[in-house]
């Protein structure tokens, strides 16, 4: 690629993005939704009616992790403490095999595990978000020679941490 090539395909990915600036395009995650005086919530475990051994553990720890993360709040465990509550609850998780080599084993996987979430203003009396049916699928493979357990624990681990991040955004855009 010549030199003025590169600088006129410089020159438009600059536009570009400038245009994008102007035009009114905003990310997501901006928190407008985020009540401001919100300072101190209340998370419980969620409840774990999917059967599936300490996915509720791990899916509560994300979620503090990064609403702690995103929002400068401060996790109590006294709810007459709390000015707002995150309760859960694991409606259901599964395994399901997606992709196949060529001797029928199975090489890729879909984790899907679906939730009830409600947020409320413990102060106001008040459901800020809820979502009876809050679902999250994540993919993953398994590598020849790597055990089923092994690559499914690292990938429900993978899967709470994005599941917190995907909650926490909606918590904050107020979808």
């Amino acid at each position: 690629m010549s030199f003025s090539r590169k600088v006129a395909f410089f020159v438009t990915a600059i536009l570009c993005l400038l245009s994008l600036v102007n035009c009114g395009y905003q990310l997501r995650g901006k928190g407008k939704f985020w009540p401001p005086g919100m300072k101190r919530v209340m998370v419980p475990v969620f409840k774990n009616s999917s059967g599936r051994y300490e996915l509720d553990l791990k899916l509560t720890s994300a979620v503090v992790n990064e609403l702690v993360a995103r929002t400068g709040v401060v996790i109590v465990s006294d709810r007459s403490q709390a000015q707002g509550l995150l309760s859960g609850e694991i409606l259901s998780f599964s395994v399901q095999p997606i992709a196949f080599n060529s001797a029928g084993a199975a090489v890729r996987f879909k984790i899907v595990i679906t939730t009830s979430v409600v947020f409320t203003d413990l102060e106001n009396q008040r459901v800020l978000f809820s979502d009876s049916h809050f679902v999250y699928t994540e993919e993953y493979d398994i590598p020849e020679g790597v055990d089923f357990e092994t690559m499914e624990t690292q990938a429900i681990e993978r899967a709470a941490e994005k599941y917190a991040r995907q909650l926490v955004v909606n918590l904050l855009e107020g979808f």
